[in-house]
This record gives C-alpha cells, structure tokens and sequence, in this order.
C-alpha cells in the first residue's frame, strides 16, 4: 500500500515528463499498472473476479 504522502507527490506536476509515475486509483500501487484500467493487476483481478469490470470475463479451456 502507497501512503497518503506518496499518492500526493505523484499526483504533482513533475519537472520533467518522463518522471510521472502513474498510480492504481484503488490502492495506490505504481507496480504492474494497466493503463487500459488505471488499475493495478492486483486490483484489477479482484474486480474482474467479482464481474465488476463490463467485457471482461475469466478464460478457461
């Protein structure tokens, strides 16, 4: 989990671009982000489970 103070920091405008960190909006986790989403894989497998996310679904074969 991301503190409030991390959150914040990378919610301002950096000096340069390429320092932009995106985070999870649920969790704040900067780590395996899907853009697609603005989730992280964590949290995007817990919606997707819970069918919260509309198109997705779980493969089996």
């Amino acid at each position: 989990m991301a503190t409030e103070a991390q959150i914040a920091k990378s919610k301002k405008k950096p000096k340069f671009s390429t320092r932009i960190t995106k985070r999870c909006f649920r969790c704040g986790r900067k780590r395996a982000f899907m853009r697609d989403f603005d989730l992280c894989r964590v949290c995007f497998r817990e919606l997707a489970n819970k069918g919260e996310i509309p198109g997705i679904k779980k493969s089996s074969w």
